[in-house]
């Protein structure tokens, strides 16, 4: 999160609104205090990666594929 004086903010606005549409959020301050803040309302987060993602949630008991005991000859 970045933040800038709102007179500094007028003279960058075009960086500014590029810097907010790649998901930085910018305080706008005057006289140091906050006033407004600077965000995309799209959000641009990727989807999360689909291998390892339920490392550690998910086991396979050693016996998996052991014959079960209701199903002998």
């Amino acid at each position: 999160m970045s933040s800038i004086e709102i007179t500094q903010a007028i003279n960058q606005i075009s960086e500014l609104f590029h810097l907010a549409l790649n998901g930085e959020e910018i305080i706008i301050t005057e006289n140091q205090q906050p006033l407004l803040k600077l965000t995309a309302l799209k959000s641009t987060s990727k989807r999360p990666p689909l291998f390892g993602t339920d490392k550690d949630i998910i086991f396979i008991a050693d016996n998996f594929d052991a014959p079960l005991e209701e199903f002998e000859d």
